[in-house]
């Protein structure tokens, strides 16, 4: 009897590790990268059968710095902090301050790469506000390697921009945006018609009336994630999946089933929603 009760201990305890080792923070790993957070899906901890696709986070300005606990306030990881499922690695930088730079961002996922087994056919990228700008400089310096990426609030400091034509690209942007005016992801898609006019692999979500916090909502919701894991870089045309609307109704699900704390009063969770904000 006695052995069967430490055996049990035994066994919760490599349980409890095991769980503990699906989270790893990363300071100074990657050289000319960033600090950054790693998710490892648990269906990889005993044994990586196969391939499992890539989600980067890149978060707004009110998160860089150099506590990696902030990146965990919003996002992605928050999401799979309170329980949302994401079967792929997340890896989640840390912005230092600045805009954020692609090639930093792509030597975090070759490291991963080299660690773990990725899909690269499958690596999809998205942010809100700083981490809008990030996602669309990344897409476009990198559109061979990135199958998909959703685009928040954000803007470019690329160049060139009609090589986002080549991308699956989601652009939300609400048109009572104050911190980051709506006019930058115009400008963006301007650049990208006068390259293409039918910009055949664009969905532009201007929505009337959004303001800059609501969009945040998109990393809770598990829709966005399906769309992003319906693109491939084996599709022959890469053609863009249909989008779901962004609603006020289809939004407010975005915490469903989700797990809070009791330390985490609504008002709190309003100003986590909020702390995207590029400036």
């Amino acid at each position: 009897m006695l052995k069967k009760i430490l055996l049990s201990a035994i066994l919760s305890l490599t349980v409890a590790g095991a769980s503990a080792q699906k989270l790893t923070a990363h300071t100074g790993t990657v050289e000319n990268g960033y600090n950054f957070w790693l998710y490892t899906p648990e269906s990889t901890i005993e044994e990586e059968i196969e391939p499992k696709p890539v989600v980067i986070f890149l978060h707004g300005a009110s998160l860089c710095g150099r506590d990696l606990n902030k990146v965990r306030r919003y996002g992605t990881i928050d999401a799979i902090d309170k329980g949302r499922s994401i079967d792929a690695y997340v890896i989640a930088p840390q912005n230092p301050g600045g805009a954020w730079n692609p090639e930093k961002i792509m030597n975090i996922f070759d490291w991963v790469s080299n660690e773990h087994n990725v899909d690269y056919d499958r690596v999809y990228v998205l942010g809100m506000s700083l981490g809008g700008y990030g996602t669309i400089d990344l897409a476009a310096a990198y559109p061979d390697r990135v199958a998909a990426a959703i685009a928040m609030c954000g803007g470019a400091t690329a160049r060139d921009l009609s090589v986002l034509n080549d991308v699956p690209l989601w652009i939300i942007h609400g048109t009572a945006d104050r911190a980051v005016s709506v006019s930058q992801s115009d400008r963006v898609v301007s650049a990208m018609k006068e390259a293409d006019e039918s910009t055949p692999r664009l969905k532009y979500n201007r929505v009337p009336g959004m303001n800059h916090s609501n969009p945040a909502r998109m990393f809770y919701l598990p829709e966005s994630y399906e769309w992003l894991f319906s693109h491939t870089l084996k599709d022959a045309e890469r053609q863009i999946a249909p989008t779901f609307s962004i609603t006020n109704d289809v939004l407010k699900t975005a915490y469903t089933g989700l797990k809070f704390t009791r330390k985490q009063s609504s008002s709190s969770r309003s100003k986590k929603r909020s702390s995207g904000r590029r400036g």
